[in-house]
């Protein structure tokens, strides 16, 4: 029973001792394992910290290329800010030129339209202005356009003499002054009404012929062919004119020449005044040139009928008409150049 009893000691022993040499090695496989493991946590911990190191400095740069980016991104920012005001301000540059050039152009064409006494010039300048207005296309400067468009409607309503049709009529006029007729008889035509004409002759009737036989009825046929003939003759000395102004019987024949020359310088006068725009006395001159060939021309001869008509016709068309000043334009021009 001892020999049992050790025997079962012996087997607890060396039971024991193989779950202590199994134990030990577990735990000699354990601590190995452990070791493996820290040393792959310490390896992995090592990457860790590698890794982190170029993440932070990745990190860095990030946070430096964002700031590079930000302050360039900061300068063009302001780069494109000066640049839309330098856009801005030659674009307002452009137009205060562009006004003050239209401004310029129209004051001009108004002093040319005071010299002239014509509308054209203005007309010109404002259709001109116009134009350039539309190829810019600028909203601020519409304003302006709509006052242009007004102002060239009240300048197109105003009728203004046109002085080269009247210097026509007027170089016409004074050539028909040479050819028209005075009431009182021209030298040529008191030169042939004094020339000797032939005394008609009145044949004797058949009964005056066998009258004649006798003395006493030639005598008579002589006596009454003599008074016929006395008075055929006196006739020819004597010419009958109705005169309706009775100032023309004081203008000797041989003052004619000297009023149609009179007349001629009156109306050349009047030309002068015309294109000088001087329409007072132009007026003045064409009115006393209308009544001196009232007065001293045969009014039914056709050539002082066409002499009368085209006087008639420059009267009323010689007369001073203002054209308007483009104050709407020119205001509207002022208050673009202001920036308003």
């Amino acid at each position: 029973m001892q020999l049992g009893l050790m025997l079962l000691l012996l087997l607890v022993s060396v039971t024991a001792l193989s779950m202590a040499w199994y134990g030990q090695r577990r735990v000699r496989t354990l601590e190995q394992e452990l070791v493996r493991r820290q040393q792959d946590s310490a390896g992995q911990a090592a990457e860790a910290q590698l890794l982190a190191k170029q993440a932070q400095e990745l990190s860095r740069d990030a946070v430096a290329k964002v700031t590079l980016t930000e302050s360039r991104l900061a300068e063009i920012t302001a780069q494109r800010g000066q640049l839309e005001e330098l856009i801005q301000s030659l674009s307002r540059a452009r137009d205060e030129n562009l006004v003050v050039d239209i401004d310029a152009g129209i004051r001009v064409a108004l002093q040319q339209t005071a010299i002239t006494g014509s509308a054209a010039p203005l007309v010109a300048a404002l259709k001109a202005a116009d134009e350039r207005l539309a190829r810019v296309s600028q909203p601020r400067l519409e304003p302006v356009r709509r006052a242009i468009a007004r102002d060239l409607d009240r300048v197109k309503a105003v009728s203004v003499a046109d002085i080269a049709s009247l210097a026509i009529k007027l170089d016409e006029a004074a050539r028909l002054v040479d050819e028209a007729p005075l009431q009182v008889l021209d030298p040529q035509r008191l030169a042939e009404a004094k020339a000797p004409r032939a005394v008609a002759r009145v044949a004797p009737s058949p009964a005056s012929a066998a009258a004649s036989a006798a003395p006493v009825g030639g005598l008579r046929a002589e006596l009454g062919d003599w008074w016929q003939g006395l008075w055929a003759e006196t006739r020819t000395l004597l010419r009958v004119t109705r005169i309706d102004q009775p100032q023309a019987m004081l203008l000797a024949p041989e003052q004619g020449f000297f009023l149609r020359e009179n007349l001629k310088l009156r109306l050349l006068n009047a030309r002068l005044a015309l294109m000088s725009r001087q329409f007072d006395t132009a007026q003045s001159d064409l009115q006393a040139a209308v009544a001196a060939v009232d007065n001293y021309f045969d009014r039914g001869a056709r050539k002082t009928q066409l002499l009368t008509e085209l006087l008639r016709s420059v009267v009323p068309q010689a007369r001073q008409a203002g054209v308007p000043r483009p104050d709407d334009t020119l205001a509207a021009l002022t208050t673009a150049a202001a920036g308003r």
